[in-house]
């Protein structure tokens, strides 16, 4: 489960409890409850998200064990992470990362979807693990990869050499914006940052907008995965076949474009088998 905690115009979200905060539709649901809770604030366009986390571990990724116990909930989850990671691209203010442990494969991915990052340095890891299981990430995994990671040898590195990415590592191939030296420091180091952008006094829904318009190809696949459903495929996703069109409705109604997309998706999640993506860490 998650925390969310006001701190004048701070929203920190904590992934609470020792676990690997594996990203099952329980986990999912809440930091998604959590989001709309913030969205619907009536300063959320001059605030700042922090995500954070309790223990070893930002997040281990899907929750591979409970979808070999219940095949159905496989891609529940991967609609359920989709429309999560779209609502905080269009959230109206800039978001932290507080990576304090081990992010790996949808954790990375998830981590990835903020607008920073900072790191502690002492310890963890960024890890797209899917090599290593033998598994193919999804294309919306790859297009957010292709977003954040600028270098080719790093993507290379990254995804075909599924490299374990320290702090230092991080900050040499510009996923990391900041290397801290220990879990309390890096989130005191996030509320820091969260506070010098407060300062700026942005409008958070001119931000948001840029945000979506720069990391568009990212939301046009994710609303086209080829993981979705041939109903959908067949239909056509409006999202993208219209995006112009509906940036006009993204913030009424539906919760914003996360809120559109669990429309879209949640009415076909089980009418697939889709791959889950586990990590095991040290």
């Amino acid at each position: 489960m998650c925390t969310l905690e006001k701190r004048g115009q701070l929203f920190l979200l904590k992934l609470t409890g020792d676990g690997e905060h594996r990203l099952n539709p329980t986990l999912l649901d809440s930091i998604t409850s959590a989001i709309t809770q913030i969205r619907s604030d009536p300063s959320s366009s001059q605030s700042v998200l922090i995500t954070t986390s309790d223990g070893k571990f930002f997040s281990n990724g899907y929750d591979l064990a409970l979808a070999e116990s219940n095949p159905s909930l496989r891609p529940v989850m991967d609609s359920k992470l989709r429309s999560l990671v779209a609502d905080l691209i269009s959230l109206p203010m800039p978001t932290i990362a507080a990576v304090t442990g081990h992010a790996s494969a949808a954790g990375f991915v998830l981590a990835m979807s903020h607008d920073y990052v900072l790191m502690r340095g002492d310890r963890g890891f960024l890890y797209m693990s899917e090599l290593d299981i033998e598994l193919v990430i999804p294309p919306w995994f790859a297009a957010m990869i292709r977003m954040k990671i600028g270098s080719p040898a790093a993507r290379r590195d990254v995804m075909l050499t599924a490299e374990k990415v320290t702090a230092e590592r991080g900050l040499e191939i510009g996923i990391v914006d900041f290397s801290c030296g220990s879990a309390a420091e890096t989130v005191e180091g996030a509320v820091k940052l969260g506070e010098e952008l407060v300062r700026r006094g942005v409008d958070g829904h001119v931000y948001g907008g840029m945000r979506e318009a720069l990391l568009k190809q990212v939301l046009h696949t994710i609303g086209s995965n080829e993981s979705v459903s041939s109903r959908m495929r067949n239909s056509g996703s409006k999202l993208c076949q219209c995006w112009s069109g509906w940036l006009t409705i993204l913030h009424r109604g539906f919760g914003g474009i996360g809120g559109i997309l669990r429309y879209q998706l949640d009415m076909n999640a089980f009418d697939e088998d889709l791959d889950v993506y586990d990590d095991e860490c040290d």
